[in-house]
């Protein structure tokens, strides 16, 4: 069974008579290629487990089954699992759980599907809730090595964005607070059944044993990110002041940037994580 290609893919839609939803953005990934690349940017193999989301038809997760030691395919689509009964039939190694990812126990699911292997997740994410997936496996700390995902061209910039880039903001300081990203290839819209209208990208975040950057209040230091990046046009002395999330007087703002060493004409959008860190604790000792 080979589903990347279009003809076999249908059979199978057809005789199950599946039919696709826009409102669950299910764009089914059907190039070889590209299909290769996920796998071997992943870096898996028979030692490890992989959590994937979202996996249609089965077209993944059959070349992950293959490679992996096991597979574990979070699918919310109800009219999905009969389908992904009769592709994954040849893997005894693969197992699917009818569910919404945003709201079954990750942690749990993975310490009982994976025991002690290390885990990837692989996934052609549904655009319309990528970051909201992301951030979940990031911020509850959840026991992954790396995302390696197929998202929008738009989101993966902002991603793998540098300090002062146009492409640069509170996604990519959340990201690489976390991760190490890294552009792995990208998909046009001929790559998928049926296609998107946008432009796509398989990105791979890499899970650093800690955050990146030490910090004395995570949550706090996000407010202030959010807070720079708000207003982009605005200095950073202006942002912050201005903030909902900070209730600091306009001096203290500018007294805390100075100590911090930081330019106060500045706009966020220059500011690195070790930066935003060190400002971040200062303001809070100053509230």
């Amino acid at each position: 069974m080979k589903l990347s290609n279009p003809s076999e893919l249908k059979r199978i839609i057809e005789k199950h008579g599946f039919s696709f939803s826009k409102s669950l953005g299910q764009n089914f990934l059907i190039d070889q290629n590209v299909l290769d690349k996920i796998v071997e940017a992943s870096g898996i193999d028979e030692n490890w487990g992989v959590l994937e989301i979202g996996p249609g038809a089965g077209t993944l997760t059959r070349e992950l089954a293959a490679r992996a030691g096991a597979v574990v395919a979070v699918e919310i689509d109800k009219s999905l699992i009969p389908l992904l009964e009769d592709t994954l039939s040849d893997f005894d190694n693969a197992s699917v759980v009818c569910e919404d990812v945003m709201k079954v126990d990750l942690k749990t699911l993975i310490a009982e599907r994976f025991g002690d292997m290390p885990v990837a997740v692989v996934a052609n994410l549904p655009y319309y809730i990528t970051t909201p997936i992301i951030m979940n496996f990031l911020e509850n700390e959840i026991s992954v090595k790396s995302l390696t995902v197929m998202v929008q061209k738009e989101v993966a910039d902002r991603m793998a964005a540098s300090p002062g880039g146009k492409d640069y903001g509170a996604l990519s300081a959340a990201v690489q607070f976390y991760t190490d990203p890294s552009i792995i290839c990208r998909a046009e819209p001929h790559c998928f059944m049926p296609q998107p209208k946008v432009e796509s990208v398989v990105i791979k975040l890499s899970v650093l044993d800690s955050p990146r950057v030490e910090v004395a209040n995570r949550r706090f230091m996000f407010d202030v990110i959010k807070s720079a990046f708000g207003q982009r046009r605005k200095t950073l002395l202006n942002a912050l002041s201005k903030s909902p999330y900070i209730s600091l007087e306009k001096q203290m703002v500018a007294e805390a940037i100075c100590e911090a060493g930081i330019d106060q004409g500045i706009r966020g959008e220059k500011l690195n994580l070790e930066e935003f860190a060190r400002l971040s604790d200062i303001i809070l000792k100053k509230r």
